[in-house]
This record gives structure tokens, sequence and C-alpha cells, in this order.
């Protein structure tokens, strides 16, 4: 699942998975689980280069991307987890990087088959995005994404799993939300051009509408 900040792509995975039994594998919580789990002077080795784990969470807060062979690293291991399960995934929140793309695709493509990886890009508006990532909480426990509208703004806790709800503060204020559609913009969206040019089918969803409408559109697609 593809799109900007807000456009839905975790809810919309989760979703997906639930319909079809994939099991839903979300970089953002892929990589908060490495933070809750790594000290600030920890770091990883890649293609011979340290990366210290203090630097990459500096990156995170600030709406940065980190680096990408962080990312795709602990995207790898990941994948390679699922897949030795014998379970199928659908991803969000990554490939986010043109380096992601290069080095997760083919790796995709060599487990899972030519044919069966397949792109959703959901498109939504700017200032969607803005308004929908400043308003919106998540769970403490599953991290499930609560969107903001007349029906949860009163809600305390999770309707899911029954935990507190919370804000992801420092990664859902304005200033944060608008660096990282900056960063989208320059660093994603070359991500669907190579995609395409290395034969991956992406299919195109109007995010701008509810859940259950853009939902609707993503299995009639699949």
């Amino acid at each position: 699942m593809f799109g900007p900040p807000g456009s839905g792509k975790g809810t919309q995975a989760g979703l997906l998975a639930d319909h079809s039994g994939f099991y839903h594998l979300d970089s953002s919580r892929a990589l908060e689980a490495w933070f809750r789990n790594v000290k600030d002077e920890d770091y990883v080795v890649v293609e011979g280069k340290k990366y210290y784990a203090g630097e990459e969470r500096k990156l995170w807060e600030g709406g940065i991307l980190m680096s990408p062979p962080v990312v795709a690293h602990i995207m790898k291991e990941e994948i390679r987890r699922l897949h030795e399960a014998q379970r199928n995934i659908v991803t969000s929140g990554s490939l986010r990087t043109l380096y992601e793309a290069e080095q997760l695709f083919p790796f995709l493509k060599a487990l899972y088959g030519d044919n069966n990886v397949v792109a959703y890009w959901i498109e939504l508006d700017a200032d969607q995005s803005v308004y929908r990532n400043s308003h919106r909480r998540i769970c403490e426990l599953m991290r499930h994404s609560i969107l903001s509208n007349e029906e949860t703004k009163n809600l305390a806790v999770c309707p899911i799993d029954g935990s507190k709800l919370m804000r992801r503060e420092g990664l859902d204020n304005a200033e944060t939300i608008k660096t990282r559609l900056k960063e989208y913009a320059e660093r994603t969206m070359p991500v669907l051009d190579y995609l395409r040019s290395n034969g991956c089918p992406i299919r195109e969803v109007n995010g701008n509408r509810s859940v259950a409408s853009v939902f609707e559109d993503i299995n009639d697609i699949y």
C-alpha cells in the first residue's frame, strides 16, 4: 500500500489482511518495535557502514525518513521471517525510498513470485493529509489508527482492543506532517516510477473518501 501520510494505507492494509488472511506488515510498527528494543548507542551494519539507533530516532521523530539501508534491513528480516512461516503479506509504510524499492522489490519477487507483487496507490489531497494526521490518534496496545470524525471524537479507548487512545507526539503535529509530505513528494513518489518500469502493476485508488468506500474499491480491484 502506497500513499501520502494520512491516506489510510495502514488502515486499508489491515482491512485487506483481515479480509484475505494476509499478515499486515506495517513498517511503522516494525520500526517502533526496533526503537523500543535498542539503545541510542546501538547500531546496525549495512554494506559496511554503521547506522546508530540514536541518529535514526532523531530523523524519525522529526518527520524525516530514516536511512533507507536501515529500513530495508529491518523489513527484509521481517519479510524473510514471514515467508519462512508461509505467510502471505500486505505491507504499508514501505517501500518509501528508491533504495528500499531496489532492495525489497526484487527480494519480494524472488520469495513470492513475479506475478504476486502488486502495488496499491491511495491518492490523497495535501490539505486532507495535514488534517487527518494532526487529528488522528492511535491505540496504546496494537497501534490501531483511529480517524477523527464525529463518531470517534469522544472515544477514550480503542474500539478494537480496548486500550487507551493516544497521540503520536511529535510525529503528527502540523509542521512535522508538512515535512513528511515534502519527503513523500521528493523521495517516495519516484518509487512508483521504478515499480512501473520494472513491471509491477499499480492500482490507483481515490483516498479522499470514507474508509469503507476506499476499501470497497481496493477489494473490487483485488
